[in-house]
C-alpha cells in the first residue's frame, strides 16, 4: 500500500464515522500524507448574533481538516492541543475551506496548521494542531506494510 493509498482509505474510513463533520456538510476535497483540505458551507444556522459565521463552526472546520490530516498514516492520533487566531469574519452564503499541513511529526507527537478560508481567498482563521498518536489503527493493516 503506497502513503496516498493509506491516506485515502484512513480519511474515508474515519469520515464514515464521522457523524459531527458529515452534519455540518464538511467535505474531503484534497488528502495526501500529513495533508487534507476540507469545505463546509456556512448556512443562516451558523450564524451568531452578529450575522456572522460563529467562531465555533471556524474552529469546527480547523479542526476536522487536523485531524483528517494527522490521520493519514493509519495510527489512531487524537488533538492534544489547539489553538485558533480568527483573522476576518465567515458570512452566510459562503463555502469555507480548511487546509491543514504537517509541519513536524517526531514520535508521537505532531504539529499541524490549517489555514480557513473563504471563497475569495481571504483568510479567516489560523490554527495550530498539536497531535499525540495513541494505540490502535484506523483500518487493519499489517505492520512494516509500505
Amino acid at each position: 500500500m503506497t502513503p496516498q493509498d493509506r491516506a485515502e482509505r484512513s480519511a474515508k474510513v474515519m469520515l464514515q464515522g464521522d457523524t459531527a463533520s458529515q452534519s455540518l456538510g464538511m467535505t474531503i476535497t484534497a488528502i495526501a500524507p500529513g495533508r487534507a483540505t476540507l469545505t463546509m458551507p456556512v448556512t443562516d444556522t451558523m450564524l451568531n448574533g452578529h450575522g456572522i459565521c460563529h467562531g465555533g463552526y471556524i474552529f469546527t472546520l480547523a479542526d476536522s481538516a487536523f485531524a483528517f490530516s494527522c490521520n493519514t498514516y493509519n495510527q489512531r492520533t487524537v488533538a492534544q492541543q489547539n489553538q485558533i487566531t480568527y483573522l476576518a469574519p465567515g458570512q452566510a452564503g459562503d463555502t469555507l475551506t480548511a487546509s491543514a499541513v504537517e509541519v513536524s511529526r517526531t514520535g508521537r507527537s505532531g504539529i499541524y496548521d490549517v489555514t480557513v478560508s473563504a471563497s475569495d481567498g481571504t483568510t479567516l482563521a489560523l490554527f495550530r494542531g498539536l497531535s499525540r498518536t495513541i494505540k490502535g489503527r484506523i483500518f487493519p493493516e499489517e505492520e512494516g506494510t509500505t
